[in-house]
């Protein structure tokens, strides 16, 4: 992992060394290699972080020079995923709800030994910092924002999140070239806040099908290991612990389940969503659910979970764009219940379910609807959720999306 306090970027080779003057991009030849520079927050586990990676693994890298650049400091599987594909992952030292102005000029200082050709930036904090570390540093370079979120709840989201969006609405009108939006609803969301429209396009969420995918013998693995039935019917959410995500309501609607259908188990797994979490805890033991509960923490084997329910849940409150959980659980041949945000309901279609959020009883009983279904009408429900993300939202048709948006953005620009 490269040290941003060195503004040197990727092997010696490629080093750029600063100038009194501030580079230009250079032309790219047609067929040339663009240098692309993705500017992200942080690289936790999050739906962007993964989307990121997944996509730098399906870029043609002869015809993309990419490297990463973390805001935050960057370790765990998904930097390490990315510095597997031999794509350099630099961190700029920040400190979470620390700004550090420092950063800015370590980060542009980097920018200009790369000499990137785009600057592709993921998320607010990143969209504002990236963005104005490209123009400062006098790089003539287009910027592409990615917002990765969709309506911001005024109850979970924090206050800074707020002042951020705002400055970044102002700031879209001259600073990033193209702004990219996970989903429909992000789209109409920032454009009604003050986003130029002008500049807004969609590229959904892609999906690894052939990671993702029915897997018996993973079924079976992850079963035994919860001590769960392989006949029992299991539901499962991958999702950070987080106000956003409503744990809460998940546990509310599993205890009102577990009065009725006292056979279901249910599996949580992502960050902070582990035994050691004593308020998660609290809520599991005082709903009597403690044997039928499952936390299993932040997992590397997602595919496999998934692999492992009869039915994917999102219980989230607000704050959704696209969520990457309900494309991986439905490419694993599992249907989904999930609350009506982002662009869930498309992502689902007539596969599963959508609710209301904040509604732990209705919740229960969509559970309950699919519980008491047959089971060949729940596999045949199940492979047509699989089709849906086969046909629609595949990782290669996204990361082509991707390629076209930074060969128009650069040919615009020169």
């Amino acid at each position: 992992m490269t040290n941003a306090a060195d503004p040197s970027v990727g092997s010696a080779a490629t080093t750029t060394r600063i100038r009194d003057r501030p580079p230009t991009t250079g032309t790219v030849n047609a067929g040339g290699t663009i240098r692309v520079a993705h500017v992200i927050t942080g690289l936790g586990t999050g739906g962007a972080e993964r989307m990121l990676l997944k996509l730098l693994t399906h870029l043609d890298r002869k015809r993309f020079d990419s490297r990463v650049f973390s805001l935050l400091p960057a370790s765990g599987s998904i930097a390490a995923g990315i510095e597997a594909l031999s794509i350099p992952v630099t961190s700029l030292g920040m400190r979470r709800r620390n700004p550090s102005p420092s950063a800015l000029f370590r980060l542009g200082n980097a920018l200009r030994a790369f000499r990137p050709h785009v600057v592709q930036t993921w998320m607010y904090h990143a969209d504002l910092v990236g963005g104005l570390s490209a123009k400062l540093t006098g790089l003539r370079v287009p910027v592409v924002w990615n917002i990765r979120h969709g309506r911001l709840d005024p109850v979970v989201s924090r206050r800074r999140t707020f002042a951020v969006v705002r400055v970044c609405a102002m700031a879209s009108r001259w600073l990033p070239h193209t702004i990219i939006c996970c989903s429909n609803d992000a789209r109409e969301t920032h454009a009604s806040i003050g986003y130029i429209d002008s500049k807004l396009c969609v590229i959904p969420n892609g999906f690894d099908t052939s990671l993702f995918r029915p897997d018996p013998i993973a079924r079976a693995a992850v079963r035994a290991e919860l001590g769960v039935p392989n006949d029992a019917f299991l539901i499962g959410m991958v999702a950070r612990f987080d106000p956003q995500k409503d744990h809460r309501s998940f546990i509310q609607a599993a205890a009102r389940l577990h009065e009725q259908r006292t056979g279901v188990h249910f599996v949580l797994c992502g960050t902070r969503v582990s035994p050691g979490n004593q308020e998660l805890n609290g809520w599991v033991d005082a709903a009597g659910l403690t044997s039928v509960v499952h936390l299993l923490g932040e997992r590397p084997d997602v595919e496999r979970i998934n692999a492992a329910l009869d039915l994917g849940t999102l219980s989230s409150r607000s704050g959704e764009g696209f969520p990457n959980v309900l494309g991986e659980a439905m490419a694993c041949g599992v249907p989904c219940v999930a609350t009506d945000l982002g662009d869930s309901s498309l992502i689902i279609g007539d596969t599963g379910r959508v609710i209301p959020p904040l509604a732990p009883t209705v919740l229960a009983g969509a559970w309950r609807d699919f519980v008491d279904m047959d089971r060949a009408e729940m596999q045949a429900l199940g492979a047509r959720a699989r089709q849906r993300i086969i046909q629609l939202f595949s990782i290669e048709e996204v990361a082509g999306s991707y390629a076209r948006t930074y060969e128009r953005v650069v040919a615009a620009s020169a």
